[in-house]
């Protein structure tokens, strides 16, 4: 059954590429009018376009989600154009910075980039956008997390902590928000091939792959074999994948859903 989300205004951080990338798409797909978000404004404005192009309406802004005057300023830009934020898609996330798969720890600038963005950007939007939200008594919120919130790492261990703290915040805010009529959730990702993850593939090339004999693997097919040995389904998901589940609840379906974190994984972790 086709979700209806028109009437809908989504604004999607990180919607640039990947993972985000997809969420627009169908979220667009299902009637929502867009507001595609990016650090990334040159790739933001080809999402929109993309968008336009299968005849849907979608702006395109630039932003940096930890910058508090940034994030005003696009959320300014989204309610001039369309006079209201029903969705917030929280997706802008790094996993390091530069060359960080070629280090075998992570370094301090990993470190506090990574929760600068995954964690406090996430909050920073969402303590912004939902201002409009709390006006009109509605919205609904969408952080997307990861598997690796649910599982410590020895490789990535500053990604998984940021992970559990975009799970808390979601928890949290959930709770802060509900008497507002604003539905706050997250959704876990599992294995996904994006650009994120063929850095991630990279960088297990170089120094192993927890768990397994992959030193002679790299790129898509090491990709394969982590789906194939950690997956129940053996099946990897996809940006559309998460882009459904996104949709689900920011749908009227999912009004009575709230301070969830809803694992899209194949079965990889099972809560």
């Amino acid at each position: 059954m086709m979700i209806d989300l028109s009437g809908k205004t989504a604004l999607v951080t990180g919607g640039a590429s990947g993972i985000g990338r997809g969420i627009c798409l169908v979220l667009a797909g299902q009637g929502a009018e867009l507001v595609v978000a990016d650090i990334n404004l040159e790739g933001a404005r080809s999402v929109a376009s993309e968008v336009q192009d299968s005849g849907e309406t979608a702006i395109s802004v630039g932003v940096d989600v930890t910058d508090r005057d940034s994030v005003i300023a696009m959320t300014e830009v989204a309610l001039e154009q369309f006079g209201k934020i029903d969705v917030l898609v929280n997706d802008a996330g790094i996993i390091g910075v530069s060359q960080w798969w070629e280090r075998e720890t992570p370094s301090d600038e990993d470190w506090a980039q990574v929760y600068a963005v995954n964690a406090r950007g996430m909050v920073i939007t969402s303590e912004i956008v939902s201002g409009n939200m709390k006006a009109r008594n509605f919205g609904k919120i969408i952080n997307i997390a990861s598997i690796a919130a649910r599982q410590g790492s020895p490789d990535i261990p500053h990604y998984n902590a940021s992970k559990a703290a975009v799970v808390s915040w979601t928890q949290s805010n959930a709770a802060q928000l509900a008497p507002h009529n604003i539905n706050v959730n997250a959704i876990c990702p599992g294995l996904l091939w994006t650009p994120m993850f063929e850095a991630l593939v990279k960088r297990r090339a170089n120094f192993g792959s927890p768990g397994l004999d992959s030193k002679e693997l790299a790129g898509r097919e090491l990709f394969e074999k982590i789906v194939e040995e950690t997956i129940p389904m053996k099946k990897e998901q996809t940006p559309e994948d998460i882009g459904k589940m996104t949709a689900f609840l920011a749908s009227d379906d999912a009004h009575n859903i709230t301070g969830q974190a809803i694992n899209v994984d194949g079965g990889r972790r099972m809560n």
